[in-house]
């Protein structure tokens, strides 16, 4: 058994019914403290987070930044912890092995500065959705540093803080995550960490549901941001380089998944993907366009001041 001391930090909104039960899964089969930081919601969320006997922290709602309220949450656990996990309140655990899985890649390499799990659809998910994770997250787990990382491209850097473990240690020396970001926080900190020569990971087989059904709008605000994120922190492409034919295998991969399961879908999925491209491509370009459209466009509206 790991002597490793963990503790988890869970980001709070207003989280309605999948969070009574990402806050169930994570009682079921998370036994470190958890911190729960809410930013003022209006429904039972703390409630519900007391009645699981997890902590709470209550910030002011336009005082969230992904990363900066994220960094609040480890820093209040350093002392107590050396792995610190992150979910968001839409993720639900599947299992007390993904929580030993992750912990286990941790004893196996100290250099290991963070990992993110497997997302799996929620059982509402769309045949869109379902593709999403199915062609995001591989069955094959993997540890990489700056230069064994060089054939993944810029999925070197992927993390996701929706099911995603930090060493402390390391998070620390490193600063934490960026609080001038739109979104991303958790990439940019695994492109930091391979840079300083740590390493990051994969655990495919450490499982959290988690899934979104976008519409084209939601699809066109997100990646808007992600090309702003893009366009920010451009010396991660410099660096790590781009996604190669990323593109065209997902959109190949979707049409025959959704050809297979749900053919109506092609049209909204033909949708979807013309309006990631459109808003990414504007996202890089944002510093051409008035800023009163930029937040317009933007999912992350409070980052534009």
């Amino acid at each position: 058994m790991s002597n490793l001391r963990v503790a988890m930090v869970v980001p709070t909104y207003n989280g309605g019914d999948i969070w009574k039960k990402s806050a169930a899964s994570i009682r079921n089969y998370f036994s470190g403290d958890v911190l729960v930081i809410d930013s003022g919601s209006k429904d039972d969320t703390v409630s519900i987070a007391n009645e699981m006997g997890f902590s709470v922290l209550g910030i002011n709602s336009r005082d969230f930044n992904h990363g900066g309220t994220r960094n609040l949450g480890l820093r209040q656990l350093v002392s107590s912890s050396d792995i610190v996990f992150f979910m968001t309140q839409d993720a639900v655990l599947n299992d007390a092995e993904s929580i030993e899985n992750m912990i286990s890649m941790f004893d196996a390499d100290d250099q290991l500065a963070a990992i993110y799990g497997k997302q799996i659809p929620h059982d509402d998910a769309n045949v869109i959705a379902r593709h999403a994770r199915h062609f995001n997250y591989s069955e094959r787990s993997y540890v990489v540093s700056k230069e064994s990382g060089k054939p993944l491209g810029i999925k070197a850097v992927f993390m996701s803080n929706s099911f995603s473990a930090y060493r402390v240690a390391i998070f620390e020396k490193l600063g934490g995550f960026a609080e001038n970001t739109i979104l991303c926080e958790d990439m940019l900190f695994a492109a930091n960490a391979l840079s300083a020569g740590y390493k990051v990971g994969y655990a495919a087989n450490a499982v959290a549901k988690h899934s979104h059904n976008y519409t084209a709008v939601d699809e066109f605000s997100r990646y808007f941001d992600i090309g702003v994120f893009h366009q920010e922190q451009n010396w991660i492409r410099r660096d790590f380089g781009g996604a190669g034919g990323e593109g065209k295998k997902f959109i190949v991969s979707e049409m025959r998944f959704v050809l297979k399961r749900q053919p109506l879908y092609l049209i909204q999925a033909f949708i979807n993907n013309g309006a990631k491209f459109l808003g990414y491509q504007l996202g890089k370009r944002y510093k051409r366009l008035p800023l009163s459209l930029s937040k317009k466009f933007s999912m992350h509206k409070k980052y534009w001041k």
